[in-house]
C-alpha cells in the first residue's frame, strides 16, 4: 500500500520513479500473488466517515490529495455498511495496471537485500521485510527493530453456508440497498453453543513460537482464542456481540452470540470470517470453526494464520521528513514505520511519496499540521510517542491536538464533527501550498 502509494504521488509530480517489488519470485506467508498493493488480512480499509471518524477522516484527505489506493477503492467498493470494503483481487490488480501504465513509473522484480548507498529510496517493504533486507536495517539503526504479532483470519466459500441456519443483514440494518444489507452473513449462537466453542478455542492445538520470540500482539487484530483467554464473555462484547441484529429463523429469540462473515469479493463467492484471527493450526481450526452454527459444512478459500510483524522505532530512528537520521537519502513508509492499517500505512506512502518529489524538485516539503489526520500520524510516529513505548498505532482523535470546547461543542458527535472540520480546511490549505 505505502510503496505504490509512495510511487504514484512522486510520479505525479514529475519525478520519475522505480518500484522494486520481490514478489512473486521471493514470497511471503501471506501473500499470495504477485500484485502490488495485495491486501493479506482484512479486505476493508474501516469506517467512511469523515465526519465522525479518524480513518475516514483520513480517506477524505487522501482522496484529496489524489491518492491511487482511496481512488481504487472506490471504484472496486463492496457494500459493507458505513466501511469501505474492496474486491481484494481486482482490486490489487487495478493499483498495478495503473502503476505500470504511468509513463514515468517502471517496476522492477527482484529482492533488495540491503539497503541501498546511494540515491534517493522510500523503504515501504511492510511488516513482511525480507529477512535480508531487515538485517540490513538492523545493522544501519544499531538496534533491535521492534516487532509484533499479526494474525490474519478465515475465508469461507459462500456456498457452503448453511442458509437455513445464518442470515443476511448489516448490523443495525444499515445500508439502504438490498447489496447493502447482505454484506454480512450471520450465524447465531445460544449459550451452550457459545460455551463449547470458547472451551473449544482454549484447548485448541496453536502455533508455538520459537524460543526467544517475545514480540507481543497489536490489540487491533489479536487472535480469537486470545481474546477468548482474557475472558469467557470476552467475544461477546467484541467480534461476537449479538446486537443490532434479528435471526429472521427465529425472530423471538435473541441469539447469545453471532458470528459475522463479511464478503470478500464482488461475486459475492467469499466471505471473510470476521474477527476471528487466530494462531491455531490447520487442523484444529477447520474442527472449531465447523462447530459455528451454519459452517457445519463450510469450505475455506484461506484459513487463518499468524506472522511476525517488524517495524521500526521511528520517534528515535527517523526525521520529520519520514528520512531516517543515520542515512538521510533513505525514507521509511508504510508499516514498517509503525503505524497499524491498511490506510494509515498507505496514508504514510503518500507522505514519503511527496516529500522525497519535493526534495528532488528543489523544495523542502513540511509535514501537514498535527491537527489533519495525516500530520496527526506522521507527529506521533516522528516524535510524538514515547521511545520507551512505542508500538504500532491506527489513527484516532486522541493523536490530533484537543478542541476548545467552548461554544457549545461538548458532546462528543459535535466535538468528532470539530475535529474533522478542523482538520479538513488545514489539510486543504497544506495542498494549496505546494
Amino acid at each position: 500500500m505505502a510503496g505504490a502509494e509512495a510511487a504514484w504521488q512522486a510520479a505525479q509530480m514529475g519525478v520519475a520513479v522505480v518500484i522494486h517489488e520481490m514478489r512473486p519470485a521471493v514470497g511471503t506467508f501471506a501473500h499470495r500473488t504477485g500484485h502490488l498493493a495485495e491486501m493479506v488480512c482484512s479486505n476493508s480499509f474501516r469506517s467512511d466517515d469523515h465526519e465522525q471518524n479518524a480513518v475516514g477522516l483520513l480517506h477524505w484527505e487522501m482522496g484529496a490529495a489524489g491518492g491511487i489506493i482511496m481512488e481504487t477503492a472506490r471504484a472496486h467498493r463492496l457494500p459493507a455498511g458505513g466501511a469501505l470494503a474492496v474486491d481484494r483481487d481486482p482490486f490489487a490488480a487495478a493499483v498495478t495496471a495503473r502503476l505500470l501504465a504511468h509513463p514515468l513509473i517502471t517496476v522492477e522484480y527482484g529482492e533488495i537485500p540491503e539497503l541501498p548507498r546511494d540515491g534517493h529510496w522510500i523503504v515501504a517493504t511492510g511488516p513482511l521485510t525480507s529477512g535480508r533486507l531487515a538485517d540490513s536495517i538492523r545493522a544501519e539503526t544499531g538496534a533491535e527493530a521492534l516487532a509484533f504479532f499479526d494474525a490474519i483470519a478465515p475465508i469461507v466459500y459462500a456456498e457452503s453456508v448453511d442458509m437455513s441456519v445464518a442470515w443476511m443483514q448489516s448490523r443495525y440494518d444499515k445500508g439502504e440497498t438490498v447489496e447493502e444489507q447482505t454484506a454480512y452473513m450471520n450465524c447465531p449462537m445460544d449459550r451452550a453453543q457459545y460455551d463449547a466453542f470458547v472451551d473449544a478455542l482454549l484447548a485448541a492445538d496453536k502455533t508455538e513460537f520459537h524460543e526467544g520470540e517475545t514480540a507481543g500482539y497489536f490489540d487491533g487484530c489479536l487472535p480469537i482464542e486470545v481474546m477468548a483467554e482474557r475472558g469467557r464473555e470476552t467475544l461477546r462484547f467484541g467480534p461476537m456481540k449479538p446486537v443490532g441484529l434479528t435471526n429472521p429463523h427465529q425472530p423471538d429469540v435473541k441469539p447469545y452470540a453471532v458470528v459475522q462473515l463479511r464478503r470478500d469479493n464482488k461475486l459475492g463467492t467469499l466471505y471473510n470470517i470476521v474477527g476471528f484471527q487466530t494462531k491455531m493450526k490447520y487442523g484444529a481450526q477447520t474442527a472449531v470453526f465447523k462447530m459455528i452454527p451454519g459452517l457445519h459444512e463450510a469450505s475455506f478459500a484461506r484459513l487463518g494464520g499468524i506472522h511476525r510483524n517488524t517495524f521500526l522505532n521511528s520517534p528515535t530512528l527517523l526525521d520529520d521528513r519520514m528520512r531516517l537520521k543515520s542515512r538521510p537519502n533513505l525514507r521509511f513508509a508504510g508499516q514498517v514505520t509503525g503505524v497499524e492499517g491498511y490506510v494509515e500505512s498507505a496514508a504514510m506512502g503518500l507522505l514519503a511519496g511527496r516529500m522525497a518529489a519535493a526534495e528532488l524538485l528543489g523544495r523542502d516539503l513540511a509535514p501537514p499540521p498535527a491537527d489533519t489526520a495525516t500530520g496527526a500520524l506522521i507527529t506521533h510516529i516522528t516524535g510524538g510517542a514515547e521511545a520507551k513505548t512505542f508500538q504500532p498505532m491506527n489513527v484516532n482523535f486522541g493523536l490530533f491536538p484537543p478542541i476548545d470546547a467552548k461554544g457549545g461543542r461538548k458532546g462528543r458527535k459535535d466535538r468528532y464533527k470539530a475535529y474533522t472540520d478542523r482538520a479538513k480546511q488545514s489539510f486543504a490549505g497544506w495542498l494549496a501550498a505546494q
